[in-house]
């Protein structure tokens, strides 16, 4: 029996915009990937199979109890939520404060019971999972990663039924993400995977792609998919070649057609001139060779007309499977030295004795364990800390790249956050450029604010790629919300990019594909 089933289900937004419709599948395997571009919908499409939002139309059933996993930033900004609170445990930590520090009414006692030794449990279960080992540290101090490490082990101890993760493995460390992958292995219960993290896909043993097309379902993990996508574009590729050649034979043959008809037309003309043969029987062949004409001319418009459509349709899947482009900045590159630090110590994350140098065309990969301070050098390079001792020599403008999109004036339009923060560009270069990365049209006065995680990654890598003073980019975790199309294309051009970077990504496979020459850990 399938875990869950859903039957035609559709979703248009108050606007009317239909994200899609009519979608019938239903889940069979204990491990399920799900794939799209960004926009597609597959976070939604998580919302709607978890309950906590309805589809506009069609119904979902569920033969299992579903929870979701979301990473929630909220608390990120909340200095008032402690472990201890996220994970419940709160009120026993306070009475037990309470009781220590003298207080012996019942009441707390009461709260207490017989756990004791919460304090000492969580602490010690805090520290396997690397985080700090006090339960009553602020949730607001933990990093990105550790706070996702903190959720999802919550939520694999307390679920019993489908898991829905979407993309958890954002700004997991390698250690964390493989932690991840054996929780994942060990669970009993089923689990949909949203994500575009490949280490992550191959695990699963059935993928569904989201896209503007419908939901297609695909036998097999990550790679299985990959390649039967792959041979899918090939064969596209191949179709559109047939219609054209086919369209071309068929023009060849009008021309043709029509040119024996121009023929045979001046043949009955000086026929008829020259009196040698009577007027009627040449009447008669004339209206014949018109009526034979209009017929062809008839049969050949309508298969010219039906090959087109047919080409047009598979020009429209074709670009709805690779229609982006990141298109950076071409620039010539003078070789020199852009950052130096010397015996340098990190505000935050313990790093101390750091030195480095790193010349203007270094692509360097920045690794280390969440927590160990890659985040605080990037700001520190770019400006926003300083050293707490040691030396930072800087010889080239940065220009730092944050995992929330700082660099986008989310009250601006596409557009204008191009005109505005890349000096010098003009409105049709804005536009080329936003039509790479899928914004064509009136598409471009899209408010930023409305944009995915993907969309806003895509604009403010345009911003930070075409800037006129060539600067070194800190990109911190570019790769986090983009979908797998997005990071293969965003990795190609900066492998092609002819400035330096430093790069923080926790996806190998990416980091890889950027063409990184050096790699720095600062665990």
């Amino acid at each position: 029996m399938p875990y869950l089933f859903a039957q035609n289900i559709t979703y248009q937004f108050p606007n009317g915009e239909v994200l899609f419709s009519n979608l019938t599948f239903s889940m069979k395997h204990a491990r399920v990937g799900v794939v799209g571009q960004n926009g597609a919908g597959k976070s939604l499409l998580g919302s709607l199979l978890s309950g906590d939002v309805s589809p506009t139309k069609g119904s979902i059933q569920r033969e299992v109890p579903v929870t979701i996993f979301k990473q929630q930033s909220s608390l990120l900004l909340c200095d008032t939520v402690s472990v201890a609170a996220f994970l419940g445990e709160q009120t026993i930590i306070e009475a037990i404060a309470h009781i220590e520090a003298g207080d012996v009414k019942q009441h707390w006692f009461d709260i207490v019971n017989e756990q004791w030794d919460l304090p000492a449990r969580l602490a010690q279960t805090l520290e396997q999972l690397g985080l700090p080992a006090d339960p009553t540290f602020p949730c607001s101090k933990l990093s990105g990663g550790q706070l996702a490490k903190l959720q999802l082990w919550h939520l694999f101890e307390q679920s019993c039924g489908l898991l829905i993760l979407d993309e958890p493995s954002n700004h997991l460390d390698r250690d964390a993400k493989q932690w991840l992958i054996e929780q994942m292995d060990e669970y009993d219960g089923p689990i949909l995977l949203i994500s575009h993290d490949r280490a992550l896909l191959r695990e699963v043993e059935e993928t569904w792609e989201l896209s503007p097309l419908g939901l297609r379902v695909y036998g097999g993990n990550y790679d299985h998919y990959s390649e039967q996508k792959k041979a899918e574009s090939e064969a596209l590729e191949r179709k559109l070649n047939t219609l054209h050649k086919q369209r071309r034979k068929l023009a060849d043959t009008a021309n043709k057609n029509r040119e024996k008809a121009a023929q045979r037309n001046a043949q009955g003309t000086r026929l008829r001139k020259s009196g040698s043969q009577p007027k009627v029987l040449l009447d008669s062949k004339k209206d014949r060779a018109t009526a034979g004409l209009a017929s062809r001319v008839k049969n050949e418009q309508q298969r010219d007309s039906l090959l087109r459509d047919k080409q047009q349709a598979l020009s429209a899947e074709q670009t709805m499977r690779n229609e982006l482009k990141f298109t950076m900045q071409a620039f010539t590159l003078r070789a020199q030295h852009a950052i130096a630090v010397i015996d340098g110590e990190l505000c935050f994350g313990g790093m101390r004795g750091l030195s480095l140098r790193i010349c203007s065309g270094d692509k360097v990969h920045l690794t280390g364990k969440n927590g160990s301070g890659k985040s605080t050098l990037l700001k520190t390079l770019a400006g926003d800390f300083t050293l707490r001792s040691g030396h930072l020599q800087l010889s080239k403008p940065v220009y730092y790249l944050d995992q929330h999109f700082a660099v986008i004036d989310r009250a601006s339009s596409m557009l204008d956050n191009l005109l505005l923060k890349c000096a010098g560009m003009g409105e049709s270069e804005a536009r080329t450029l936003l039509a790479g990365i899928g914004f064509r049209k009136d598409e471009v006065f899209r408010q930023s604010q409305t944009l995915s995680g993907g969309e806003k990654m895509k604009l403010a890598m345009l911003i930070v790629s075409n800037q006129s003073t060539q600067p070194f980019l800190l990109l911190d975790e570019p790769d986090n919300h983009l979908d797998l199309n997005a990071k293969c294309i965003l990795a190609s051009a900066l492998k092609t990019y002819k400035g330096g970077f430093m790069l923080v990504s926790h996806d190998a496979d990416f980091a890889e594909d950027t063409g990184v020459t050096t790699c720095i850990d600062l665990s």
